[in-house]
């Protein structure tokens, strides 16, 4: 991936899925489009707790990438974005304030307060993020079983590994504690690799932990077009 992320320099085909109806908090409203969210929208009553929801699509291979925009300021105890199994955690009652994605083993998350979050434990991941304009890319990459953020088209480097190894479908999550928040779903795409890339992935990770990588690829039995691509990818 690129260090300043650009959808239109990678070659992703468009996906169309959006949030799910069925499958969220009761404190959660959608638009008609079922591409933004809104959290704890009652103009009498404020949070109560804690309010996520989940894309209709779960991901079991392939690279998959999608925005979310904050169109509004995030505050509060919390206001995340990630990924999760069926049986993540989609709402928290009883005036619970949580980091809800990451908060059991079911789901990977990332805090507007610059925190990554997974089965109960974090840790400090980048800079907070609390303007308006904020763009959040996520990048699932389940091949390398990876889960990757971009900040505004900017790196943050990947937040967690091994989900390639999870066994079953994983989901975009957003979730927040503040009264009337907002998040969009932005621009969303997928890749699947072809066989030829799927052999180079796999001779790559056999090679990855050898430190004179490239002196490896020289001496494998392939043509020199391969060995140029395979120096590449390191």
């Amino acid at each position: 991936m690129p260090e300043n992320f650009a959808w239109t320099s990678i070659d992703y085909n468009p996906d169309n899925w959006v949030w799910d109806q069925l499958n969220k908090s009761p404190e959660v409203l959608l638009s008609t489009d079922q591409e933004n969210v809104y959290f704890y929208t009652d103009p009498v009553y404020q949070s109560t707790g804690t309010a996520g929801v989940r894309g209709t699509k779960g991901f079991t291979n392939g690279i998959h990438v999608w925005d979310v925009h904050f169109l509004e300021p995030p505050n509060g105890t919390s206001v995340m974005v990630g990924v999760g199994t069926e049986r993540a955690l989609l709402h928290k009652g009883d005036y619970s304030y949580v980091d809800l994605i990451g908060m059991d083993s079911q789901s990977w998350g990332l805090s507007y307060k610059g925190k990554i979050w997974h089965n109960g434990q974090s840790k400090k991941f980048c800079q907070p993020f609390f303007d308006k304009t904020t763009i959040i890319t996520c990048q699932l990459d389940l091949y390398s079983g990876t889960l990757a953020f971009y900040c505004n088209g900017q790196s943050l480097g990947v937040a967690f590994t091994g989900l390639d190894q999870i066994g079953e479908p994983l989901y975009p999550i957003v979730s927040s504690t503040a009264s009337e928040s907002e998040l969009g779903l932005g621009t969303r795409g997928c890749r699947y690799l072809s066989l030829q890339e799927k052999c180079f992935q796999a001779i790559k990770r056999r090679l990855a932990y050898n430190e004179a990588y490239n002196d490896c690829v020289d001496c494998l039995p392939l043509p020199k077009i391969m060995k140029s691509h395979l120096s590449a990818l390191y």
